[in-house]
């Protein structure tokens, strides 16, 4: 099979290399030349372990291609992928749409014989329909299906989610899209991986609702973790107890300063503007939007109330910026949101991150960049830990307490063993375990807030 890929962002780079490890011919459009004479020697533009090899050995192979001219690829291609940006729109929170429009109308004069043209970007319920409008209007000759593939890779593990997937979702009402489509993932379908055949309205939706449930887990389990601080429990304990439930499961239940990245910010706005828009809002999810934005903002005064009160003139030990470890992507971090609020109460920024400083540097000026936490950690104050990068798990912190002039620590991660690092003399706060200052662990409400004077209680039962 042959493949055109337009677009060689993230989601199109891992597709196109692992369509290619498959055995199929892939050209990658892009119209970056920059971007073009990296992937041409085989250098990645993003931060995906693995990405690098799997390229080259696949460029080497003729298998991977890369071009700026649309037209042959189009026109020598089986399928056609649309794995353009969907950014968020301004002013309104919607899926901007107009790189994907421009992608097909650009590729509709170049299609050749039966063509399945599929989209690979994260798209409103509709935009299928609406592509197939535009060819038809275009190239009414044009022997085409227009269908919706959505990808389901996680930054950080792209390639392993590609190549065992927990399922293929395809979206088509055509029966010949359906075979080639069929026949084009049929490797990970002779490894047991489920491919599902849906309407495409059912796989655009399904897409926003699995990003918009994951993001709902990561902020019901921030919530909790301020209730557990405030309960003396332990939130990582909860998690563990919640997540061995088969119906819940243990994913996606780890405390932290808020979700970010490329895809749960967006796609949340996106499905709340769409429900809208349809007349059935989604409270819920319009809830989730709120409580991830305030989550960010509530972990920079976490900072300052762990400093004293007051930041000013005191020196910030950052570690980690990406929204998640092993990635570079910045999009959406909650850095983005938690630094700046530092700053502008007078702090000085010393930080560091395994890979982010390229994509960070220019989104986070007067920050003083160092090549790692002990560096990062010289003459400063206090110590915080945004991004939970493995490599910070194991620094000597005694090492670390040497280098500070201070001896606070936030672990906006529970990166660190809370017990392990108060014995090491630091004024530690972790999330959700009882040690940010308002936990009432050892402590005995005043009498009048649990009984009254005859001893039973004085909180009125509730009727189901």
């Amino acid at each position: 099979m042959k493949i055109c890929m337009i677009g060689a962002g993230y989601v199109g780079l891992v597709s196109a290399a692992c369509f290619s490890d498959f055995g199929w011919t892939v050209t990658c459009v892009d119209k970056d030349p920059d971007r073009l004479a990296d992937l041409r020697a085989g250098r990645s533009p993003i931060y995906e372990p693995g990405l690098d090899a799997l390229m080259e050995r696949n460029i080497k192979a003729g298998r991977l291609l890369f071009t700026d001219e649309l037209g042959p690829a189009v026109a020598d291609a089986d399928v056609v992928f649309v794995a353009v940006g969907t950014p968020m729109r301004r002013g309104d929170g919607y899926a901007d749409l107009s790189y994907v429009y421009t992608a097909v109308e650009e590729a509709a004069p170049h299609l050749r014989g039966f063509t399945v043209v599929t989209t690979k970007s994260t798209v409103p319920v509709g935009t299928s329909r609406e592509i197939e409008r535009r060819l038809k209007a275009k190239r009414p000759d044009a022997d085409v299906a227009v269908c919706s593939n959505p990808e389901f890779l996680r930054e950080g593990s792209a390639i392993q989610d590609f190549t065992h997937p927990d399922r293929v979702l395809v979206g088509t009402d055509d029966e010949r899209a359906r075979e080639v489509l069929g026949r084009l993932y049929k490797p990970l379908a002779l490894r047991g991986s489920p491919v599902m055949f849906v309407e495409r309205e059912s796989a655009e939706l399904a897409k926003y609702a699995a990003n918009a449930f994951l993001a709902l887990k990561i902020s019901f389990i921030n919530e909790i973790s301020d209730l557990c601080e405030s309960l003396g429990a332990n939130v990582q304990e909860v998690a563990s107890a919640i997540g061995k439930d088969r119906r819940i499961g243990d994913k996606f239940l780890h405390p932290g300063p808020g979700y970010g990245g490329s895809c749960f910010p967006k796609d949340v706005s996106a499905l709340i503007r769409t429900a809208r828009e349809a007349r059935s809002p989604v409270s819920i999810i319009e809830q989730v939007e709120r409580v991830n934005h305030e989550r960010k903002l509530a972990m920079a005064i976490r900072v300052v109330e762990a400093a004293g009160g007051s930041v000013r003139n005191k020196t910030i030990a950052v570690l980690g910026l990406t929204f998640k470890p092993n990635t570079d992507d910045m999009r959406d971090a909650p850095s983005l949101v938690i630094v700046p609020m530092l700053q502008e109460r007078g702090a000085i920024i010393q930080a560091c991150d395994p890979q982010g400083r390229r994509q960070a540097e220019p989104l986070l000026p007067g920050i003083v960049w160092c090549d790692g936490a002990n560096e990062a950690a010289d003459g400063a104050d206090m110590l915080v830990v945004i991004t939970e990068w493995n490599e910070f798990r194991a620094l000597d912190l005694a090492a670390i307490k040497a280098r500070m002039a201070g001896k606070t620590i936030v672990d906006l991660r529970n990166v660190f063993d809370a017990d392990i690092v108060r014995g090491l003399g630091f004024s530690y706060s972790g999330i959700g375990r009882g040690d940010a200052g308002t936990s009432m662990v050892g402590q005995k409400p005043p009498r009048d807030q649990t009984q009254n004077q005859s001893g039973s209680s004085a909180i009125a039962p509730s009727v189901a």
